[in-house]
């Protein structure tokens, strides 16, 4: 399902506009992006959360040319799944 199915079916079960449903879906992401930005954890009860969590510095190589690389420590979004959408998607 991409963002636009995703509208359009909170539309239809909200009975909301989809310009309305849209904007809010928007917001909502662009609010979480903004926590996670300023390095904040978002939890949805039940659902789940979103958090920055650190990679640490490791070794690497470059496909192509076999050259050995090094790749620095980097903060990346992750998200971690809540008991009750973990139960949904065991069923």
């Amino acid at each position: 399902m991409n963002k636009k199915e995703l509208v359009g079916r909170v539309a239809e079960k909200t009975g909301m506009m989809k310009k309305d449903v849209e904007m809010l879906t928007d917001s909502l992401l662009c609010e979480i992006q903004a926590a996670l930005a300023a390095k904040e954890k978002v939890q949805i009860m039940g659902f789940g959360t979103f958090e920055v969590r650190t990679r640490a510095a490791r070794n690497g190589q470059n496909p192509r040319t076999g050259e050995k690389i090094h790749m620095d420590a980097t903060k990346i979004p992750a998200f971690k799944a809540g008991k009750l959408l973990k139960d949904a998607v065991r069923k």
